[in-house]
């Protein structure tokens, strides 16, 4: 078209410009989110010899470094965005509405996330304590910021969401240093009492393992159907309970064998009368 001229040069000098700052920009960005990747690694580092230094529990320190990992990797990328030339203010409102939606459809994963807020910093277990939650028993292996994982006494590994957690009962059998067995041993109505409460206090003094605070209890508890049933309460380390239950229940059974007084099973009495056919 006359008197209309299309100045390539300049065209491409504004091209190979653009291109040149493009460069520049996704360089600089990509250099921001290295370099602040490492500086992230350094401060999780610092902040993990800190923890370690005031000798913080093992179950808070991974949570806290978990969660400061996460805000300052979003820092380093929002740092790295701005530097692309994207309105971060925007970008911001876009992360926050799409949070939102998210959110929403993940309501049962934040509900765990604000269980395992509740369970770090209350504290009702820590790792290697061994509880019963949720309806599972078993050591607590680790305390994430959704699931509470444990290792069942038969050495099965089960993953339990914190919020199941937290909304049921939970029992800590190592929370104290002490615990008491409780055993319920029956002997026949026609059996000394006196007798064998002899018998059960000389177990109870052989066994070294138990407690001498507080004092063993025994006691005649119950005139059962069949039995007359005592309630030997012994005080034992949290750590023994097993052990010491196990080596009580087999040596109250061989010492009444022997001192003859008998442990009887449920009888029941069947009467028959016979009907004259007259």
């Amino acid at each position: 078209m006359a008197g209309f001229e299309i100045d390539t040069t300049k065209i491409m000098e504004t091209l190979q410009t653009t291109g040149v700052d493009l460069a520049i920009s996704v360089a600089s960005a990509i250099a921001i989110f290295i370099i602040g990747r490492i500086i992230v690694k350094m401060i999780l580092s610092g902040v993990r010899k800190i923890m370690n230094r005031v000798d913080l529990d093992e179950t808070l320190e991974r949570f806290l470094l978990n969660i400061l990992s996460v805000v300052l990797t979003l820092i380093v990328v929002m740092a790295a965005i701005q530097q692309l030339g994207v309105d971060v203010t925007s970008f911001v409102a876009i992360l926050g509405a799409a949070g939102l939606a998210v959110g929403l459809a993940l309501q049962g994963s934040l509900a765990n996330f604000a269980a395992g807020v509740l369970i770090v910093f209350f504290k009702p277990y820590r790792t290697g304590d061994f509880i019963e939650a949720a309806g599972i028993a078993g050591v607590v292996d680790q305390v994430s910021i959704f699931n509470t994982i444990l290792t069942t006494p038969d050495n099965r590994r089960i993953v339990v969401p914190n919020a199941n957690v937290t909304n049921g009962a939970i029992t800590n059998y190592s929370a104290m240093d002490t615990r008491r067995i409780d055993l319920v041993i029956g002997v026949g109505y026609d059996d000394d009492l006196k007798k064998a409460r002899e018998v059960l206090q000389t177990v109870i003094d052989n066994e070294k393992r138990i407690l001498p605070e507080p004092a063993t209890t025994i006691a005649v508890s119950e005139l059962g159907d069949s039995s007359v049933n005592f309630v030997v309460r012994p005080w034992v380390k949290t750590s023994e309970y097993w052990p010491v239950r196990f080596a009580l229940t087999e040596n109250i059974k061989m010492a009444l064998d022997d001192a003859g007084i008998s442990i009887p099973y449920p009888q029941r009495d069947v009467h028959v009368h016979q009907v004259s056919s007259d």
